[in-house]
């Protein structure tokens, strides 16, 4: 049963088993304005123009400037939504990311980001969580499809 500590009054804490297959954890959307692409460019340093020049994607058949996958990537941060809130006591570490980019994302789109719990690897005293990522648009095109893995300490490390 999950616990709650005054501290972590945002929600209850969960350890490994404490998480169900299937379970699905939703991000805010976002809508993918200029504003976004130009702090994009600068965190990222990439200045290709297919990114930052309307007129050059528009020359090239595109509606608008073209996200960066990394840009779309970072819809699945799991600090967006209430995920590292429950696991701050037992989060040991972020594994791997890996992603699919399915369909093109513009200035204008709005995305919505949702991990689900597909897999759970019981060690002896931690276990990985492994979630399947996607992030669809406001046209409910999946343009993302991925999986993070996450290291858990388990509460009861001799179940």
């Amino acid at each position: 049963m999950p616990t709650s500590h005054p501290i972590h009054a945002l929600c209850e804490q969960r350890y490994f088993e404490d998480f169900v297959v299937g379970e699905v954890f939703n991000n805010p959307s976002r809508t993918m304005t200029d504003a976004i692409f130009a702090a994009f460019q600068l965190a990222s340093g990439d200045n290709h123009p297919i990114h930052y020049d309307v007129e050059f994607c528009r020359a090239h058949g595109m509606p608008h400037m073209l996200a960066h996958g990394f840009q779309v990537v970072i819809q699945t941060a799991a600090g967006a939504g209430l995920f590292p809130h429950m696991v701050e006591e037992s989060l040991k570490a972020f594994l791997e990311q890996s992603s699919k980019f399915l369909n093109p994302v513009y200035v204008g789109d709005t995305l919505y980001s949702s991990l689900q719990v597909s897999e759970l690897i019981p060690g002896r005293t931690t276990g990985v969580l492994v979630m399947k990522t996607t992030v669809r648009n406001q046209r409910d095109e999946v343009v993302l499809e991925g999986e993070h893995r996450y290291l858990l300490r388990k509460r009861n490390p001799t179940q």
